[in-house]
């Protein structure tokens, strides 16, 4: 099961309390303070993990709590601090306040850690509060509280390519030819039902990665259809590739409608590179092809991309394009 959204409780230990203690010494009367100091609470951090692929852990466990710190205790021992607890999510997570929905931090490298809730510090015991005029402190300090947060985990893919399209436009067929991904394929609107991501190999050992995201319709910026759900999947894509089905009566009516609901879910979309392209060309003769392959969409400089993922037709002519486009954005 796929999940891109969740919300979780994270709460870091309270740091252990300091003790008042004295030395208890034979032949020595009057021994010193001797209260150790209280340990550290555990912190809670997030590592961004490449073998994750979704927040589904968060659906089933959505409080973390790390330990707290332990008291000190007589004859100067310390007390032990709380384990910290590391929380590991998929390259791509965004982690928000559900208070201000303001963005804590993007976790868009594998590896990066990031401390989101530091543990409270342990207190002093009353060892440290002596001094030459205070022999005899009877007093020691409190662990300070750890800290509780309510947080919105947002996942969005990274992907070199992002596939749009209306439902049965052909993207899964697409990816699953020219990837080892293997979405769900069916003559019905809305067979993926989720983002689907796979890796190109392309030549020269070069490799990059396509996104499949489910299909679009008119009025999907407004929550109809599946494909809003799943936009902010394109938010990270190098190249927008628009399929548009070649049996379509009109080509430039189907570009505009999928073109304005990306512009009006976000405006940055469209400020992205972006390629058109006519795919199931096997459903249509051969000797057409040709003229249709002279079809101009508005604000598009590269001509369209013709071809067939059932055939084969046009596929090496589309990873080329979309390699030599990649390229030129590094």
């Amino acid at each position: 099961m796929f999940i891109d959204y969740a919300k979780i409780i994270v709460k870091s230990g309270k740091g252990g309390n300091g003790a008042v203690a004295f030395r208890r010494e034979k032949y020595v009367p009057k021994g010193g303070p001797s209260g150790g100091n209280g340990g550290n609470g555990g912190s809670i951090y997030f590592v961004a993990d490449k073998n994750i692929s979704t927040l589904l852990d968060f659906k089933y466990k959505k409080h973390f709590v790390a330990e707290n710190g332990e008291n000190g205790g007589s004859s100067l021992k310390d007390g032990k601090s709380g384990n910290d607890i590391f929380i590991k999510v998929p390259i791509g997570t965004i982690v928000k306040s559900d208070e201000s929905e303001e963005v804590i931090v993007d976790l868009n490298e594998e590896g990066q850690t990031f401390l989101i809730a530091k543990g409270g510090k342990g207190g002093r015991g009353n060892a440290n509060f002596a001094t030459p005029t205070r022999q005899t402190p009877r007093f020691a300090e409190q662990g300070k509280p750890g800290e509780e947060k309510k947080l919105i985990l947002e996942l969005k893919l990274i992907a070199d390519v992002g596939l749009v399209g209306f439902p049965n436009a052909g993207k899964s067929t697409l990816i699953s030819r020219i990837s080892a991904a293997k979405p769900k394929i069916a003559n019905y609107p809305f067979t993926t039902l989720e983002p689907v991501l796979g890796i190109v190999n392309y030549k020269d050992f070069h490799s990059f990665t396509v996104a499949d995201i489910p299909g679009i319709i008119e009025g999907a910026h407004k929550g109809k259809g599946l494909g809003i759900q799943f936009l902010r999947h394109i938010e990270r894509t190098r190249i927008l590739l628009f399929l548009i089905d070649i049996t379509s009566d009109d080509y430039k009516r189907d570009f505009k409608i999928l073109y304005n609901e990306l512009k009006k879910y976000s405006p940055k979309l469209i400020e992205k590179k972006i390629l058109v392209s006519l795919s199931k060309a096997d459903l249509i003769e051969e000797s057409e092809l040709k003229k249709i392959s002279k079809t101009k969409f508005r604000g598009i400089e590269r001509g369209v991309i013709i071809f067939s993922a059932v055939s084969g037709y046009g596929i090496e002519n589309l990873l080329e394009i979309l390699w030599d486009e990649l390229s030129r954005l590094n």
